[in-house]
């Protein structure tokens, strides 16, 4: 049976970790941790990612899609700007570019990371995978506007020195984004949901990347390829159980790499690093349950559901922490600095450019997987060494 469908007892691993995770959450909330605490908190958050995944795809089968990927990146994304608002609230100042920093390195791990790896792995399996360019192009594109309107312009505007906005700029860019959010949630999941259903594997054969119309919908259904894809949904209960253990489980893998996120600094300090470097192992921590759940997908040739996965994360996170900050910032002391530098709008730049080409075809093979990585293992390089 499916571990996507099985009923979890309650000496289930998947039931077990999130609840230990949170009580170590919860013990060791603003407390400075001794080393063998620290691994510990760092032995629960990973136990805690593994099983965000598990309760994702037990909801993902029962919801369908593209209704499974968008309850995950949602979920992750709300938790973040929590952390994001609770970090910058305490950290004053120095805080200043964490939103910026955070977001960026979302950005860049989701539509290199998550987008290549999902890529490597369909297409090793099938040779090409398969996806629907019209859903996947236009989430790209709206990540590229809101990265743009919320991450570039703030560097060339002057109404305030710095890369910051000033207050109107900042109004703007947050209703722009929520509105923009609003409008690719209406348009995946109601509007032109086929657009974003996984395609038939044949499809890849036929040389067909059209709209799941026809066939894409029977393949969000069940003709993905994987044992549990034609596996009976989970009931209602198993499935209200898992969502709360999903929701129970991210919070613990939050707040638990906020619990360890002083032992990182102190590392990265130690090391001689960048302070920026700190952002970006957080935001590789976050993005853990997102990261496995696409690959997962990619490997039961379900590519479109990962980069729903991918890009859905990286609009979210955009467009849910770009107003949640303008809102913060009435109470906030500081400034906000939103703005990127040269070496990472030429990083943006060129995520945006590979990315188009990657989806105008509808298919990729190994080569367009292994282009992605390449700008992402450019992105942490340059983030050690700028």
């Amino acid at each position: 049976m499916s571990t996507a469908t099985r009923k979890s007892p309650l000496t289930d691993w998947t039931v077990i970790v999130p609840v230990v995770a949170l009580i170590a959450l919860i013990l060791s909330w603003g407390r400075e941790l001794p080393g063998f605490a620290v691994a510990l908190v760092a032995l629960c958050l990973a136990g805690a990612v593994l099983a965000a995944v598990h309760h994702a795809e037990v909801v993902a089968h029962r919801v369908g899609e593209p209704f499974g990927s968008l309850v995950l990146a949602v979920a992750v994304t709300v938790i973040e700007v929590a952390l994001i608002v609770t970090l910058m609230a305490d950290g004053g100042d120095k805080t200043a570019s964490l939103a910026r920093d955070t977001v960026f390195a979302a950005v860049m791990i989701t539509c290199n990371g998550i987008v290549g790896l999902s890529l490597l792995v369909g297409a090793l399996r099938n040779r090409v995978a398969v996806f629907n360019a019209e859903g996947s192009g236009a989430a790209l594109a709206t990540v590229a506007t809101l990265a743009v309107l919320s991450l570039v312009l703030p560097t060339f505007t002057t109404s305030k020195p710095g890369p910051e906005f000033s207050t109107a700029q900042l109004t703007f860019a947050a209703v722009a984004s929520l509105a923009l959010y609003g409008l690719f949630i209406a348009v995946q999941t109601v509007r032109h949901r086929d657009y974003f259903l996984p395609v038939a594997t044949g499809a890849a054969a036929s040389g067909g990347t059209g709209a799941a119309g026809g066939d894409g919908a029977g393949a969000g259904e069940g003709d993905g390829g994987g044992d549990g894809d034609h596996a009976e949904p989970p009931t209602v209960r198993a499935t209200l159980i898992s969502l709360g253990l999903l929701l129970v489980a991210l919070v613990a893998v939050v707040g638990d790499a906020k619990s360890v996120s002083p032992a990182i600094e102190a590392g990265v300090a130690k090391a001689g690093l960048p302070n920026a470097v700190v952002g970006v192992i957080i935001a590789l921590l976050v993005l853990a349950p997102e990261t496995l759940a696409a690959v997962n997908a990619a490997r039961r040739d379900r590519v479109q559901t990962s980069l729903n996965l991918g890009y859905g994360s990286a609009i979210a996170s955009i467009g849910l922490t770009i107003p949640a900050i303008a809102l913060a910032s009435v109470w906030l002391s500081g400034p906000l600095l939103l703005g990127l530098g040269p070496i990472h709008m030429v990083l943006l730049a060129l995520t945006v450019v590979v990315s188009a080409l990657t989806i105008a075809p509808g298919r990729a093979t190994l080569l367009q997987g292994g282009v992605h990585l390449v700008v992402l293992a450019a992105y942490l390089f340059l983030a050690v060494s700028p």
